[in-house]
């Protein structure tokens, strides 16, 4: 009796016959199309279990995959942008901060802290894309170096998962201050003999793989990530070459001794 007594339907009947799918009951794949069951993905890690897509993460959700259950410990979560310059493009900047902060819940495109992974105490930083396409401002360069300071004192190994679009192009040179400013700060990591581990999310460009992204002492990316500075038009378009097939691609990048390891989703917190 149980079978007819559910109130909630599953499926539904609209118009004309047609059947209704609850919204978000699968997804289609974006590089093979293939109808994927949700919560399928969910279990898979969210890659494609047809074509092995990896699909981004917030990073939350990748904080959570690597460490260890209920270890980690946020720091610098109430620092937030500003609009120092007043930028304006298609908006003001300070439009753009509200509407990114309550999109997806973050004060900005890095979340960093303390954890444990297999029992191994670590500082770790994670990049959120849909936070204005993961962009380094003054707020995500101030968390990344407060985080590896913290990492020296505390004698832990560093870890960063990147995916960015590159600088904060509203704050101008305030943004690109920040390469120089994590980029020391991962000197006196070395200079301390703390491990680093770079791990490249799909994609990492420009400004953020020109700096901390590429610094590690270990590089891994995982399947499929667009890895580079510029994109290939403008690239063509400066040094008037034709550029190989997926030259940005993670396998390329490794044939040509950028990045140190592909490692699949599912065993990086292994690996």
């Amino acid at each position: 009796m149980a079978l007819f007594d559910r109130k909630k339907k599953r499926i539904e009947k609209s118009g004309e016959g047609r059947v209704r799918i609850p919204k978000g009951l699968f997804a289609n794949c974006k590089k093979c199309s293939s109808i994927v069951y949700s919560k399928e993905l969910e279990k898979n890690l969210h890659v494609c279990p047809k074509c092995d897509y990896h699909y981004p993460l917030r990073a939350r959700k990748r904080i959570e995959m690597l460490v260890d259950y209920g270890s980690f410990e946020e720091t610098d979560g109430s620092l937030r942008s500003v609009d120092t310059l007043g930028f304006v493009d298609s908006k003001p900047y300070a439009s753009r901060i509200r509407e990114n902060e309550e999109k997806t819940g973050e004060r900005d495109a890095v979340v960093t802290g303390l954890a444990t992974l297999r029992g191994q105490p670590i500082v770790l930083g994670a990049m959120e894309f849909l936070y204005i396409g993961g962009s380094m401002g003054s707020v995500v360069g101030e968390k990344i170096t407060r985080a590896v300071e913290k990492a020296v004192v505390l004698k832990r190994p560093v870890i960063l998962v990147s995916t960015s679009g590159g600088a904060r192009m509203q704050e101008g040179i305030l943004s690109l201050m920040q390469m120089a400013k994590t980029s020391g700060a991962l000197q006196r990591l070395r200079e301390a003999e703390l491990p680093y581990i770079s791990v490249l999310t799909d994609p990492v460009t420009a400004g953020v793989m020109a700096s901390y992204a590429s610094l590690g002492d270990i590089i891994i990316a995982e399947p499929g990530a667009m890895v580079g500075f510029a994109g290939p038009r403008v690239i063509e378009q400066t040094i008037r070459e034709q550029l190989p097939e997926g030259f940005q691609s993670a396998q390329f990048v490794l044939d040509s001794g950028f990045i140190d390891m592909i490692v699949h989703r599912k065993d990086l917190r292994d690996t």
